[in-house]
């Protein structure tokens, strides 16, 4: 939710953000101080953040990792979206093979794989929509990587082939239970406001592209319920912008980021 907090009101911006604006935004979602303290913390800790002191306040800004994390999440939210109805049937095929003591590094592997999109064909093959860059996924790992572009050929099934490797089913609840919550007259009603409900709103919709990786639609069952989903999002989040815009103007302590010349 603090992403979604920086990625709609700070990024972009060249500021930082006083810890006391962060405790009073979430504080309208049900998130105590102690716990966004606890994970400004823990985001400095990771890179995610870095601390600005002005006067006796402390603020807090982004680093070019949250930076990139943000326009990544900002291209999945609004331009790329969750529909993928490109033309051509590409794919990026990744083997690797890495000692059975290196579990770290095979569950880190793993992790940046599904976030980049990647489902497992079998062990140590995994396969994605598109050309996937892959430079970022193997980087620093040290595994035995091969990666290769592909096109699905006869007598291939490609939708049982992608039923396999992807949770469909999985994914496919989570847009619609997305739909359950969203889809209606008066969405999140015990909301204080249309900040708290945009927080939400954002927050919900990124816990779930984050692990779409936006496969081919032909492949996918007729009734896929991810691109109505991404209209609700869009219309409820430009019907919650203007007050949730002015409650952030009224909330918001900020200074100049220091470094923000520096990018």
């Amino acid at each position: 939710m603090i992403l979604t907090f920086l990625g709609d009101h700070v990024y972009g911006r060249g500021v930082c953000v006083s810890s006391g604006s962060f405790i009073e935004a979430f504080a309208r979602v049900g998130i105590s101080e102690e716990a966004t303290r606890s994970t400004l913390t823990r985001m400095v800790r990771r890179g995610l953040l870095r601390r600005q002191r002005s006067g006796r306040r402390m603020y807090f800004g982004l680093t070019p990792t949250s930076a990139e994390v943000l326009k990544n999440g900002e291209r999945r939210i609004w331009h790329s979206g969750v529909v993928n109805d490109a033309d051509e049937d590409r794919w990026t095929l990744i083997g690797f093979s890495l000692p059975e003591s290196w579990q770290r590094q095979r569950h880190e592997l793993r992790s940046r794989l599904i976030w980049a999109g990647f489902g497992p064909l079998r062990n140590g093959l995994w396969i994605a929509p598109g050309e996937v860059d892959a430079a970022g996924v193997i980087d620093d790992l040290g595994a035995n990587v091969r990666v290769f572009s592909a096109e699905p050929r006869s007598p291939t099934d490609m939708q049982a082939l992608v039923a396999d490797a992807y949770d469909l089913a999985g994914l496919g609840a989570r847009y619609r239970d997305f739909l359950r919550r969203w889809d209606q007259a008066d969405p999140a009603p015990d909301a204080p406001d249309d900040l708290a409900r945009s927080l939400t709103l954002l927050t919900d919709w990124l816990e779930i592209i984050r692990t779409d990786p936006r496969l081919p639609l032909r492949h996918l069952p007729h009734d896929w319920p991810a691109e109505k989903a991404q209209r609700v999002c869009h219309t409820l989040h430009e019907r919650f912008r203007p007050e949730a815009a002015r409650v952030v103007a009224g909330l918001l302590d900020t200074v100049p980021d220091e470094t923000w010349a520096e990018r």
